[in-house]
């Protein structure tokens, strides 16, 4: 397999955590789902990192960003849908829609602010892992307060606010 290849293939698995993290939503089985999120968190980590130091762009980019919107974006939003807003109907649907639109709307305009000491906003992985983890031990909270949470993480992603970066892995230079 060609090397310029590796970071695409990295991010394909990534890609399926998504997509299993939605069929496991759909299946009721939300803990399992918050695992392939995660796990698609700790892929995403890696493929951008091997992208920069193969000096990969173009397809690599546009493939990451889908990866990204399935696997932060609309898989934490189906996991919340069934664990805090089903019994809304479609309000619940509209409710839960929101956190994958402002993610999408993130993933178009991020490439604007990119700063290396800081994020302008709430980068979609970080927002969609969060979600997904709120959504799973927030259960038995008011539905109130679990779309508060929601809607405070997708507001964050499209706002100009800055946040620290926070490396838990030192890149080597």
């Amino acid at each position: 397999m060609p090397r310029r290849w590796v970071p695409n293939v990295i991010t394909v698995i990534g890609l399926v955590a998504g997509f299993a993290a939605i069929g496991a939503g759909f299946l009721h089985l939300s803990g399992l789902a918050v695992l392939f999120i995660l796990g698609a968190a700790l892929v995403d980590s890696v493929d951008g990192q091997i992208a920069r130091r193969l000096n990969i762009s173009g397809v690599a980019r546009n493939l990451d960003l889908l990866a990204d919107l399935i696997s932060f974006g609309i898989a934490p939003a189906v996991v919340a849908y069934f664990l805090d807003f089903a019994q809304l109907g479609w309000n619940g649907c509209i409710l839960a829609a929101v956190f994958p639109v402002c993610g999408l709307l993130r993933l178009l305009t991020f490439s604007k602010f990119q700063v290396k000491t800081y994020y302008v906003g709430l980068p979609l992985p970080g927002s969609g892992a969060l979600l997904a983890i709120w959504a799973y031990l927030a259960q038995s909270m008011p539905v109130v307060l679990q779309a508060m949470v929601m809607l405070v993480l997708a507001a964050l992603m499209v706002s100009t606010v800055r946040l620290p970066r926070v490396r838990l892995v030192k890149r080597s230079a």
